[in-house]
């Protein structure tokens, strides 16, 4: 991976402040990507009743997963400066989307870009600027994954 430690150290910053209210910051991040592409709540049968944003907020069920999804990110950047460790995490992250879940891998660029505008529209446009070689890397990782899993 082609990170500097000038961008490892920026990218932790960022990530740190969208990080520290991770169940908030998820459900933001799940309910706006399942309102905006409404196609991507079809690979969550337990999400598939709920018709209104607000329904979803108040979802125990998308808050837990909302947290889970920038848990797994917050396991990513820990890493950054790992490549081995980093791929520790993302092909096994990838070939459950893949094999298991069938997931389409044009949702992992819709989810991040979604990040990155909640990151920018609560932290600036810094934040999002410093965060968005992060999710290249892990759009292009879990894209290789995904072609390795056969896709």
């Amino acid at each position: 991976m082609a990170f500097s430690e000038a961008d490892v150290q920026r990218a932790r910053g960022a990530w740190e402040k969208m990080y520290a209210n991770a169940e908030d910051n998820g459900t933001t991040v799940l309910v706006r990507m399942f309102t905006e592409h409404p196609d991507t709540k079809s690979y969550f049968t337990h999400f598939k009743g709920m018709g209104t944003a607000e329904e979803m907020e108040q979802s125990d069920q998308v808050r837990s997963h909302g947290k889970r999804v920038l848990t797994t990110i917050n396991d990513l950047v820990q890493h950054l400066d790992s490549t081995d460790a980093f791929l520790g995490i993302v092909n096994p992250l990838g070939k459950k989307h893949a094999v298991q879940l069938k997931v389409d891998p044009k949702n992992f660029r819709i989810i991040c870009d979604i990040i990155l505008q909640v990151m920018e529209e609560k932290y600036g446009g810094d934040c999002k600027a410093s965060f968005e070689k992060v999710t290249n890397e892990i759009c292009t990782r879990l894209n290789n994954a995904y072609k390795e899993a056969g896709w």
